[in-house]
C-alpha cells in the first residue's frame, strides 16, 4: 500500500521524504496541481511512501502537512442468479 503524505513546503516534504529514506523506505518525492489550482506556484508537494501510515503521521506531527485519503471504491457488484430459483420437488399442498 502506497501512502501519499501532501506538504505546502518543499522543504518540509523533503524533510520527510530524507527521514523515510534514510529508515529504508522507498520514496518518491514530486509536485502535483490539486483540482481548480491555477497557479504554478501553489502546487503541493506529494510523498509517496512504502512506509506504514503510522510512521508517516507521527512525521506529518512535525511538519506541516497531511495524509491524502485513498479514493474509495465503488462496492463490487453483486453475483447475482440470472434467472428464478426453483426448489425441486416441493409441492405446496395446502
Amino acid at each position: 500500500m502506497t501512502v501519499r503524505a501532501v506538504f505546502w513546503e518543499e522543504t518540509d516534504a523533503s524533510a520527510v521524504a530524507g527521514r523515510l529514506r534514510s529508515d529504508g523506505f522507498a520514496v518518491e518525492l514530486g509536485r502535483e496541481r490539486f483540482a481548480g489550482e491555477d497557479d504554478d506556484e501553489d502546487v503541493a508537494w506529494v510523498v509517496a511512501t512504502d512506509a506504514p501510515p503510522v510512521m508517516v503521521e507521527l512525521l506529518l506531527e512535525a511538519y506541516d502537512g497531511w495524509l491524502e485519503e485513498p479514493p474509495v471504491l465503488p462496492p463490487r457488484p453483486l453475483d447475482l442468479p440470472d434467472g428464478p430459483r426453483r426448489v425441486k420437488g416441493h409441492v405446496d399442498r395446502s
